[in-house]
């Protein structure tokens, strides 16, 4: 009787559990409009949760979850996810690059995009005047 109790018990808690269980980055698994501007893209699975930032340059921004993003530490650019981009035509400033922090430029428009293990940043900068 214990047992089963326990077993009953163990499968509602798993059960529970895997419906708030983060996605997994799959780069086959294609991308979706961002939050924060539609023609910039992120990977199909990330979930967006609100994130504070206190930099005066930044429009706005949203940081979304996902698992398996982004290696150890963001160590490890998503390069397929950065090659989808610069098809959508946002071309990376590569000598703006610090780190794990990425700028991407389309027209007027450049977005920065910080990876970090298990989820991202992505902000919209304000536009410059030159």
């Amino acid at each position: 009787m214990k047992l089963s109790l326990l077993s009953v018990l163990l499968f509602i808690m798993l059960t529970a559990c895997s419906g708030t269980a983060e996605s997994s980055y799959d780069e086959n698994a294609g991308h979706k409009p961002s939050t924060i501007n539609t023609d910039f893209i992120v990977p199909a699975q990330a979930e967006p949760e609100e994130t504070e930032f206190g930099n005066p340059h930044i429009l706005k921004g949203m940081k979304y979850n996902l698992k398996n993003f982004g290696g150890m530490q963001g160590l490890y650019s998503p390069m397929s996810y950065f090659e989808e981009l610069e098809k959508q035509g946002w071309m990376e400033q590569k000598e703006e690059r610090m780190g794990h922090v990425h700028f991407f430029k389309k027209e007027k428009t450049v977005m920065m995009v910080i990876i970090k293990e298990d989820f991202f940043h992505v902000y919209e900068m304000k536009k410059t005047t030159q």
